[in-house]
């Protein structure tokens, strides 16, 4: 019985004419199935499944997802992030992906909050080295903020208005929950994960409703020990303060991919 696959032009680019052919004809597609995005069971027999071909240097493996959670699409990966990707799809335990490029051992600590700017609430994430982050390539001194200024990220003085948007960049929700940070492709490429989670992370009803209310989110980034696990929204507001104040604090904002 033929399955309800969607295999995206994209996909199919990647995986070849025949193998595309013989995933939409049911013969390498299996009936059952763990949605790479939601992580609950889905059946290709009988609801619409999207292909999700994950792309490392070396390497591609393909997994299926809900067609409600999330498209057809190839997400790009770096090598190193690849085994993270399998842990998400067999759904085995992992944290945070190295950030793509980074020489460090290094995890990307990210954390959602609403932060308060003017008189508004926004929907904000902050990203936080584990350990310093040098320029690829060197074992220098801290170059996190520099490479991210790079990027087109700003320095933050104070939290007295809200970011700039950063263009190609987007924020990828689905099923209510946070996926990846992406960034612009290489050479006009589409968008690759710069950071992206191991397992999709729960964010509050709150932050859901601003984020799908403005369809931006706010992304803060500081050096290792800046900010730390704060418990409470306004103590993370207390932290970016100042990290900001000291110098060491960069945002854009970007616009929100998903619901």
């Amino acid at each position: 019985m033929p399955r309800m696959l969607d295999v995206s032009e994209d996909v199919r680019a990647e995986i070849g004419d025949e193998e595309a052919d013989r995933l939409l004809a049911g013969d390498n597609s299996p009936g059952s199935y763990d949605c790479t995005s939601c992580r609950t069971p889905g059946d290709s027999e009988q609801e619409r499944t999207s292909t999700v071909l994950f792309v490392g240097e070396e390497t591609a493996v393909l997994a299926f997802a809900h067609a409600s959670c999330i498209p057809s699409q190839v997400v790009q990966v770096a090598e190193d992030q690849l085994q993270g990707a399998v842990r998400s799809i067999t759904g085995g335990d992992g944290g945070d992906a190295a950030p793509s490029g980074r020489p460090e051992q290094a995890v990307l600590g990210v954390t959602s909050g609403l932060v308060l700017i003017d008189g508004a609430l926004h929907p904000a994430l902050v990203v936080e080295p584990t350990a310093p982050i040098a320029r690829p390539g060197t074992t220098g001194p801290d170059q996190f903020l520099q490479l991210l200024v790079e990027q087109g990220f700003r320095p933050v003085r104070d939290l007295s208005a809200t970011p700039e948007a950063l263009p190609g960049w987007s924020v990828l929700l689905a099923m209510g929950k946070l996926h990846a940070v992406l960034q612009p492709g290489a050479n006009g490429g589409g968008q690759v994960a710069w950071w992206q989670a191991h397992q999709p992370l729960q964010v509050t009803e709150g932050w859901r409703a601003e984020a799908g209310r403005s369809s931006r989110v706010l992304v803060f980034a500081a050096p290792v020990g800046s900010i730390g696990q704060q418990p409470r929204e306004d103590l993370l507001r207390d932290a970016l303060d100042k990290a900001a104040a000291d110098g060491r604090l960069v945002a854009a904002a970007m616009p929100l991919a998903g619901t």
